[in-house]
């Protein structure tokens, strides 16, 4: 329990930073195309957990290769999705959709994995997805082609969540991490290379964003997921992530002086009122693993 209690906590730590970067990240796309920016992310990145763990890389497995490629592919999709249809779709029914994946999670454990959810986990959801709706002032107003393409975003980060919960517990998490980074990164530059988009980045306020990202919300942050996530269940971590929204929002205020209304802030509270009762023991049984 303890185990856990601390693996949900260093989540969340990495929940918020990626919080942050859309701050971060929206000031950076005003010079530079999404589809570059994630590129020369996840290359600096890929970069950087290699020569800090290469003993690792020289001792890569083929079947480490592979798990890890996998989960990558999962990853660079919810990327890639989100993206796209942000293009088409509003930012609310984006951050809803994409939420969205916090329901997938435990209906995915249930019948791919065979993890049952446990009482608090579910409620947890439940009031999470609720916070979700309100978060979105109101939730999907119309169902257009973004939508669609956004949740295949919703669905790729599902996927991921359960893959990482998988594979952690037959593989190193670092060889993991290094992998599934570096497949994000080549098929970020095969995107950026098709779109011809590949440029190299200029300004201080995109290089700031880009090494933030690079450093903290992605060597950084995997690294925790991959290793802590040993410990939690891939529904507790969908519910984690499930804040994302709520701490981008609270940095979009503080920071960038955007509004938050009534709606919104009675959908922060109830996310973050589902992550308190998915720890508690209601039924005094343990929870899915």
């Amino acid at each position: 329990m303890r185990k856990q209690i601390i693996a949900d906590f260093s989540i969340l730590m990495v929940v918020i930073v990626w919080g942050y970067t859309f701050v971060a990240i929206k000031n950076a796309l005003e010079t530079i195309t999404p589809f570059n920016f994630i590129f020369v992310r996840f290359t600096i990145s890929f970069l950087l957990i290699s020569l800090l763990f290469y003993g690792k890389l020289k001792s890569l497995r083929w079947r480490t290769l592979k798990s890890g490629a996998v989960v990558g592919v999962f990853l660079f999709l919810a990327y890639a999705f989100q993206t796209a249809g942000l293009k088409y779709t509003t930012a609310s029914n984006a951050g809803f959709i994409t939420g969205f994946s916090v329901v997938l999670v435990p209906v995915f454990s249930s019948l791919l994995l065979k993890k049952k959810p446990s009482v608090e986990s579910t409620i947890g959801v439940v009031m999470a997805a609720a916070g979700l709706f309100f978060l979105s002032y109101g939730g999907v107003s119309s169902v257009n082609r973004g939508d669609v393409l956004v949740f295949f975003c919703a669905l790729s980060v599902a996927s991921h969540i359960l893959s990482v919960g998988y594979y952690v517990k037959k593989h190193d998490s670092v060889q993991l991490t290094i992998v599934q980074i570096g497949t994000v990164a080549f098929l970020a530059f095969l995107s950026d290379l098709f779109a011809g988009e590949i440029s190299m980045p200029a300004g201080g306020v995109v290089w700031s964003a880009i090494l933030i990202c690079a450093v903290f919300a992605t060597v950084g942050a995997y690294l925790v997921q991959n290793i802590m996530q040993r410990f939690t269940s891939p529904t507790h971590t969908a519910l984690i992530f499930s804040g994302e929204p709520v701490f981008a929002g609270l940095f979009g205020y503080f920071l960038l002086g955007e509004e938050l209304g009534v709606m919104a802030l009675a959908g922060c509270f109830l996310i973050l009122a589902g992550m308190v009762v998915s720890e508690m023991k209601i039924t005094g049984r343990g929870d899915e693993m």
